[in-house]
């Protein structure tokens, strides 16, 4: 005999029904599912879902008018109540109350559609999160019309979809009403937004430190497409594989490391009366050496000799080199760099970048030195060439040796 038929009948008749629905899924344990056809499991699968759904929209009906079990025994709501019944969370059992009386007392077209299998739990949430955002100043048969709308749509969409659709559900029902919501609705959202943005930087050792930052959408939209435009391209060109072998978060750390070296400082507000600008202090002999260190002023921070060299060749930096007795020497200035004349002359001539097997277009490269400025290299288009972000990197790398080939390509050899 099964568990099914051991059903106490003197029981009230709803707690009957429970038990009849327990000792069903006590039967259920035996099920052999592992011999299952796939068709069965399928079919299984699908109607398991619904009565799961099923099962929760009657539990939410009975939570949502449980408020005297919660009064008899001193809980706060019947969400505390059950929380601490079950041994569970007490914020997922607010959250089901307020979903529960949502659907008993005011949107029962969704209960009701939960309770039938038409709508999921996912969907119902969705949805009535979609009604309670809908203005006050709403008609109630509008209200009706966009919830019939939406339990329509969850035959076809999933919860993200109906979120979207949510939104926008008063252009189907009430397209007078919907325009001048929405547009308070955005206002609203980037108030919101704007109130929240903040960015923390903090150092974690071994030379890096820890961006946070939050930031409106549109400002990350924004930034996500700046580092696409410097991550792409490089994607397939990175000598020997290794643009395949990084993760997308180091690919769009580095790309954000070159689009602050591509930011133009004149076009940044004035910092100390002059144009926000990056100063590199060090001497005149560690300029020319390879391993030597940079300082970089007003911080204890510290690089190498070949990054400030490299920067000195492409970025908006000004290298201060010093003397023996910390005397300035020579106060290098944007004429290191190479005017924009010149880059677009390289562009034309070069095409791309110019290390061998690399396929960067010119759009994408920086002007590098042939030979290097520190050792009298001199900032014309004879002594120039386009390197990508990558190369560039390796260009002024001493593990490298690079050779200037006859076409004008550059080959660059790990030193054995």
């Amino acid at each position: 005999m099964s568990s099914a038929a051991c059903v106490d009948v003197a029981r009230p008749p709803a707690l009957a029904l429970v038990d009849s629905l327990v000792a069903l899924l006590a039967d259920a344990r035996e099920l052999p599912v592992e011999l299952l056809s796939t068709r069965e499991r399928a079919g299984v699968l699908e109607a398991l879902s619904r009565a799961g759904d099923q099962l929760t929209a009657l539990r939410l009906r009975v939570l949502a008018v449980s408020d005297d079990v919660a009064r008899d025994d001193g809980a706060r709501d019947a969400g505390s109540w059950l929380a601490d019944r079950t041994r569970t969370d007490p914020g997922p059992r607010h959250h089901d109350l307020r979903l529960g009386e949502a659907l008993t007392f005011r949107w029962t077209g969704v209960g009701t559609a939960l309770a039938d299998g038409r709508v999921n739990e996912a969907q119902a949430r969705v949805i009535v999160q979609a009604l309670e955002a809908l203005p006050a100043e709403v008609d109630p048969p509008v209200l009706a019309d966009a919830e019939m709308r939406l339990v329509g749509f969850a035959a076809e969409f999933a919860p993200r979809q109906l979120r979207v659709l949510g939104r926008r559900i008063l252009d189907v029902v009430a397209p007078e009403v919907g325009e001048a919501h929405e547009a308070r609705a955005l206002a609203a959202e980037e108030e919101r937004a704007r109130a929240r943005t903040s960015l923390t930087i903090h150092p974690v050792g071994e030379g890096c430190s820890r961006i946070v930052a939050t930031v409106p959408d549109a400002v990350a939209h924004r930034l996500r497409t700046y580092l696409e435009a410097f991550t792409a391209p490089r994607h397939d060109a990175m000598v020997g594989g290794e643009g395949d072998r990084l993760s997308v978060e180091r690919k769009r750390g580095r790309a954000f490391c070159a689009l602050l070296e591509a930011v133009d400082p004149h076009r940044l507000p004035l910092h100390g009366g002059d144009a926000t600008t990056v100063v590199v202090t060090m001497t005149l002999d560690a300029l020319k050496t390879d391993l030597a260190t940079a300082g970089l002023l007003g911080t204890d921070d510290r690089i190498t000799a070949s990054e400030a060299r490299r920067l000195a060749c492409a970025a908006q930096v000004i290298p201060v080199v010093l003397g023996g007795d910390s005397e300035v020497l020579d106060l290098g200035r944007t004429r290191r760099l190479y005017s924009p004349a010149q880059r677009k002359a390289l562009r034309l001539r070069d095409k791309r970048c110019r290390a061998e097997g690399c396929t960067v277009p010119a759009a994408w490269c920086e002007a590098h030195h042939r030979k290097r400025w520190a050792l009298g290299g001199r900032t014309d288009l004879d002594d120039g060439v386009l390197l990508c972000g990558f190369h560039h990197h390796r260009a002024h790398d001493d593990r490298y040796v690079q050779t200037d080939l006859a076409n004008g390509d550059v080959r660059f050899v790990r030193r054995v």
